[in-house]
C-alpha cells in the first residue's frame, strides 16, 4: 500500500521504468510513509503479474509472500534491537555482520526466477563497517538484483554510498491531505499533534510522551528552579533517551525565536499566547546561545550520560535565559 499523497510520485518513478538503476535511495521527512513506499516498491519488483503502471497484483504467489513478510527473494537490513530493559537509549544500528548476510544473499539464485531485492532501512543507521560492507556489491551489483535504500537523513549517509544510488525524494503531504489522514484514524488534538510532528502525519501514538511534553511546556512558560529540577529526575525515571528532550526543546526555542519576531508557531501553535510572552521578555541573543548549547549536545542524544544531570544542567540553563529580561 502507498499512500494517498504518494500517488504522484509512484506515476514519477514508473515513468523511467524501464531505465531503472540498480539501487535507489528513497528520502524524506521521517513520518510520511517512505519504508510502506519502499515495500511497495519491492512487491512490484518481484510481482509475477504486474498490473497498469507497474502496481503489484496483490494475488500472485510472490505478492502473498510479500504480504506475509517471507518472500525467499526480499532481503530487509534493519538495526538490530539490543537486549535489555533500557533499549530506547541505546543507539540502534546495522552492523557489519548482517551485512555480510546480503553479501551471501545477492550471490544466490532467486527461488522464483525473477529479481533479487535488498531493502535497507533506515540506511543511516548502518555503522562504517557495514556502510564499506554494502558499498562492494553497490559498485558491482550481480544481476538482476536491486537495491532500495531509505533514509531519514541523506546527509549522515556516505558520499560513496549516495554516488551509488538513484536519489528520489518522497513529498511530505499537504496539510489538508495529512490532517484527512489523521482524522480517518480518530487521532484526538490532530492539529496540533501535526504540526509538532513537523506536519509528517505518521506518528506513533504516544500519550505517555504527549502529557509528559505538556508538562514541560507548562514549565518552559513559567519555569521554577524546584520544579524543574523534579522534571528532570521525572524525565530520567522513564527511561526515555535524552534526544527526546533535546527535540522538545530545540522546537520550543525555534518558536521563541519566531515569537521574538512577531510571528507564529511552527511546532507548538496551541501555545502561541505563552510564545509570544517569552518572546516579548526575552533577548535573541541569550536565545542563541542557549539553542547553541542544545546544539552541541544533540550528538549524544543516544549517549549513555547521566540523563538527569544533562536534563538539570539544560533546564537551568534554560530557566538562567529566562531571567535574562529585556
Amino acid at each position: 500500500m502507498i499512500y494517498p499523497w504518494q500517488h504522484s510520485a509512484w506515476q514519477q518513478l514508473v515513468a523511467h521504468w524501464d531505465k531503472r538503476p540498480n539501487a535507489w535511495l528513497l528520502y524524506g521527512k521521517a513520518g510520511i510513509g517512505k519504508l510502506a513506499f519502499a515495500q511497495y516498491l519491492a512487491q512490484a519488483l518481484l510481482c509475477e503479474n504486474p498490473q497498469a503502471e507497474h502496481q503489484p497484483c496483490g494475488q500472485c504467489p510472490s505478492c502473498h509472500l510479500c504480504s506475509q513478510h517471507s518472500h525467499p527473494d526480499l532481503c530487509e537490513l534493519t538495526p538490530e534491537i539490543p537486549e535489555g530493559d533500557n533499549v530506547a537509549r541505546k543507539l540502534l544500528q546495522i552492523k557489519v555482520d548482517a551485512v555480510r548476510h546480503v553479501l551471501d544473499f545477492v550471490h544466490l539464485s532467486a527461488h522464483r526466477g525473477g529479481h533479487r531485492v535488498v531493502l535497507v532501512h533506515p540506511a543511516e543507521s548502518m555503522n562504517i563497517q557495514a556502510a564499506n560492507a554494502l558499498l562492494k556489491v553497490l559498485e558491482e551489483p550481480p544481476p538482476q538484483v536491486l537495491f532500495i535504500l531509505v533514509s531519514h537523513n541523506k546527509d549522515a549517509l556516505l558520499p560513496t554510498i549516495k554516488s551509488r544510488c538513484r536519489p528520489f525524494a518522497l513529498p511530505l503531504p499537504s496539510r489538508q491531505q495529512a490532517l484527512a489522514w489523521l482524522q480517518q484514524q480518530d487521532m484526538a488534538d490532530a492539529e496540533n499533534l501535526l504540526a509538532f510532528h513537523g506536519g509528517a502525519p505518521l506518528f506513533a501514538d504516544t500519550p505517555a510522551e504527549d502529557d509528559l511534553r505538556a508538562q514541560l511546556l507548562d514549565l518552559l512558560a513559567q519555569p521554577r528552579l524546584l520544579a524543574l529540577l523534579d522534571y528532570a529526575a521525572l524525565f530520567d525515571r522513564q527511561k526515555w533517551p535524552l534526544s527526546l528532550l533535546f527535540d522538545w526543546l530545540h522546537k520550543w526555542l525555534l518558536d521563541i525565536a519566531r515569537a521574538q519576531q512577531q510571528m507564529a508557531a511552527v511546532y507548538y501553535p496551541g501555545r502561541q499566547t505563552a510564545l509570544d510572552a517569552l518572546g516579548a521578555r526575552t533577548q535573541p541573543i541569550a536565545l542563541f546561545a542557549l539553542a547553541e548549547r542544545l546544539n552541541a549536545l544533540t550528538p549524544y542524544g543516544q549517549h549513555t550520560l547521566n540523563v538527569k544531570m544533562q536534563a538539570e544542567d539544560l533546564l537551568i540553563d534554560y530557566l538562567h535565559f529566562w531571567q535574562q529580561k529585556h
